[in-house]
């Protein structure tokens, strides 16, 4: 492949992406479900179908691996943010409809997804891929809320400052990382080529990475913000925090588990101090947001086959799909908050938002096909379902005038300045 076909690749790419998200930032929706939305239009389901010659040469097989590899490290990097975002304190010592709220709003959509399981496996399972892979999957596909897609939003809508607010934005921190937890171990399971005693092994490694990092790691962690007050975040100490989190990612990946448990964990342990923060993601969103993810949307698109979705059943095994993940994140999130004293209208909301879903469900529908899990059909279903619980949020928001809309900024907002934005 020459290098002037990868900058046509990269080109069309970027081009479609900004497009697609100033399009959908028009009518009051994120810039990412835009992005989601071009990498289907480059996809097979219209570019490919309708220009098939156009497709092959903007995005010849020889391309792909190239992409590929760009995509990966931004989705590592996006991780990394979404860790980074996540302050721990949200955790430990909140208020009980926080734990409740994410806990359920993880179990009862997790609970539906297991039940579609039976009715979806013999059709749209993997080959050969056990019941049991492919229901823990689907449970933890259909729990999964977007944390930085949730918090732009709230950014948004002018709700940060807001009791509503702050308890979405510490549900899905809460929810995130009981997910990806769940994902580690699916991945370990899936990728233990030993049987239930290989799985053992390297969910013991896990186990060992993860309490390394949340003790010694953290101290060596808080070392950071020490070099921060002096240096500021210098190229030196940004360094630092790339190799750490590249260091991770390889060592997930070496357990068998996956690099992108790996960076999330970096981003979680380091210091919630809010210069500290802000400097790194500065550093990273730029190029991450422009350039990386956009390659991370096209190739998803590359595998969505909307076409794939063909008769009447299969549309509504799709309507089933999103049904109920919908069902599932409103249920069990608005449920708790409003029998813990939170009026209907807000624990309606903090429902609605809850079911955002964002590119964090495209990044774990892709790690269940690059698992073998799930068929191209069921894979196209499921983003499907990510678009559309995502979409809706907004209006049903603006219909419920739960908060005045203000001006939109960047789509990651840390963590650490819930308390200071309004």
């Amino acid at each position: 492949m020459s290098t002037g076909q990868l900058i046509v690749s990269i080109g069309v790419i970027l081009l479609a992406a900004r497009g697609f998200g100033w399009l959908f930032q028009r009518i009051g929706q994120p810039r990412v479900v835009g992005e989601m939305v071009a990498g289907i239009v480059l996809g097979p389901s219209l570019l490919g179908h309708f220009l098939p010659a156009a497709s092959a040469y903007i995005f010849p097989s020889s391309s792909l691996s190239i992409l590929n590899a760009l995509s990966q490290l931004g989705i590592l990097l996006f991780m990394f943010i979404v860790g980074l975002e996540v302050d721990p304190k949200h955790l430990w010592g909140q208020r009980v409809t926080v734990v409740v709220s994410s806990q359920l709003s993880i179990v009862v959509p997790f609970l539906l997804g297991l039940g579609l399981a039976r009715m979806l496996y013999g059709q749209f399972a993997g080959k050969d891929v056990p019941f049991s892979y492919f229901a823990m999957f689907m449970g933890t596909a259909m729990s999964v809320t977007a944390f930085p897609v949730l918090a732009r939003i709230l950014k948004e809508r002018g709700m940060l400052g807001t009791n509503l607010g702050v308890l979405a934005i510490s549900c899905a921190a809460v929810g995130d990382v009981t997910a990806w937890l769940l994902l580690a171990v699916l991945t370990a399971m899936a990728r233990s080529s030993q049987g239930w005693q290989g799985f053992a092994f390297a969910f013991l490694k896990l186990a060992l990475f993860v309490a390394f990092m949340v003790w010694p790691g953290r101290r060596l962690a808080s070392l950071l913000k020490t070099y921060y007050s002096r240096h500021g975040v210098s190229l030196g100490i940004f360094s630092i925090v790339i190799l750490v989190m590249l260091a991770a990612s390889w060592v997930t990946e070496e357990i068998g588990v996956h690099a992108l448990f790996g960076s999330f964990v970096v981003g979680l342990i380091l210091p919630k101090n809010k210069g500290l923060v802000m400097g790194v993601i500065e550093k990273v969103e730029s190029l991450t947001l422009t350039l990386l993810l956009p390659l991370f949307f096209a190739l998803t698109g590359l595998h969505t086959r909307i076409d794939l979705i063909t008769g009447a059943s299969m549309w509504g095994y799709a309507a089933l799909i999103t049904g109920a993940a919908t069902i599932g994140k409103f249920a069990g999130s608005s449920l708790p908050a409003r029998i813990s004293g939170m009026s209907w209208k807000n624990s309606v909301g903090l429902g609605v938002l809850m079911n955002t879903r964002g590119l964090v469900e495209l990044v774990v529908l892709s790690l269940g096909m690059e698992l073998g899990i799930l068929s191209p059909a069921l894979f196209a279903m499921m983003v499907m379902m990510a678009l559309v619980t995502t979409f809706i949020a907004t209006p049903i928001l603006v219909a419920m005038k739960i908060a005045p809309a203000r001006e939109k900024i960047s789509q990651f907002v840390p963590a650490v300045e819930l308390e200071q934005v309004g």
